[in-house]
C-alpha cells in the first residue's frame, strides 16, 4: 500500500490518499478539494470510501465534493456526525468566518475491523481532541493514521469543545502506545513520526 500526503485547507492539514491496485481510500480531506480532485485523476485512482478522524472544520473541507464526484461515502465516528452541519461545532464559524457545513449523510465508524474494496484496517477511539476522534490502524503495513491525538513529538490541542487532556493522554498511553514501536504514525499535522520514537521523544507522554 502507498501513502501520498497532500496538505490541504485553510490549515495546511494533511489528507492522505491510501492507494493500492488503482484504488484510493481518501482520509481527512480537508479543503482545497480541485487540488485533491486533480490529484486523483491525473493518477487514475479510483476512490472507495472517505475516512475522517474527525470532524473539525480543517478536516472535512473537501467532503462533498470527493463523495459527490466519486459517488462514495464518508464514514465518521456517530458522536459527531452533527457536527458535519454545525459550524459552531465543526470550529468553522469561529476560526475562519466561513461556515463549512457538510450535506453528504455519514456512514457509522465504530471500534471493528473493516474491508472495504481491498482495503483491511481497524478502527479504534481516541477520544480527548474531540469526542470522537478515531486512529485507523492498518495491522498488516504497522501504519496508524492518528488524526490530531498523536502528533510527532506533541499532541492534539484539548482546548476545544468537549476537549479532554486527561481523556487525550489516556487514549495515546491505552489504544497507541500499545502498538509495535516499529509502526508508522500519520498525523493530522506535521510531519510522520513512529510508535517508538514517540515514547521515547514525546514531551506531554514522558512522565
Amino acid at each position: 500500500m502507498e501513502i501520498k500526503t497532500l496538505p490541504l485547507g485553510p490549515l495546511g492539514t494533511n489528507c492522505y490518499v491510501a492507494i493500492k491496485e488503482g484504488k484510493a481510500l481518501i482520509l481527512d480531506p480537508g479543503g482545497d478539494a480541485p487540488q485533491l480532485l486533480n490529484f486523483l485523476n491525473n493518477h487514475q485512482l479510483k476512490p472507495v470510501a472517505v475516512l475522517l478522524t474527525h470532524a473539525h472544520f480543517d478536516h472535512i473541507g473537501a467532503v462533498d465534493e470527493v463523495c459527490s464526484t466519486f459517488q462514495i461515502d464518508v464514514h465518521l465516528h456517530t458522536l459527531e456526525w452533527d457536527w458535519l452541519v454545525d459550524a459552531n461545532k465543526n470550529g468553522s464559524g469561529r476560526f475562519i468566518g466561513n461556515e463549512i457545513i457538510v450535506k453528504s449523510k455519514p456512514i457509522e465508524l465504530t471500534d471493528d475491523h473493516y474491508s472495504l474494496d481491498g482495503f483491511d484496517f481497524r478502527i479504534t477511539s481516541t477520544p480527548g481532541h474531540s469526542p470522537g476522534s478515531v486512529s485507523v490502524i492498518f495491522e498488516d503495513e504497522q501504519i496508524v493514521f492518528s488524526g490530531d491525538a498523536l502528533f510527532q513529538q506533541g499532541i492534539g490541542r484539548t482546548d476545544l469543545l468537549q476537549g479532554d487532556m486527561e481523556q487525550l493522554l489516556a487514549s495515546i498511553r491505552t489504544q497507541l502506545f500499545v502498538l509495535d514501536d516499529a509502526y508508522t504514525v500519520y498525523p493530522g499535522h506535521g510531519p510522520s513520526t513512529s510508535i517508538g520514537f514517540e515514547k521515547k521523544h514525546n514531551p506531554f507522554l514522558n512522565d
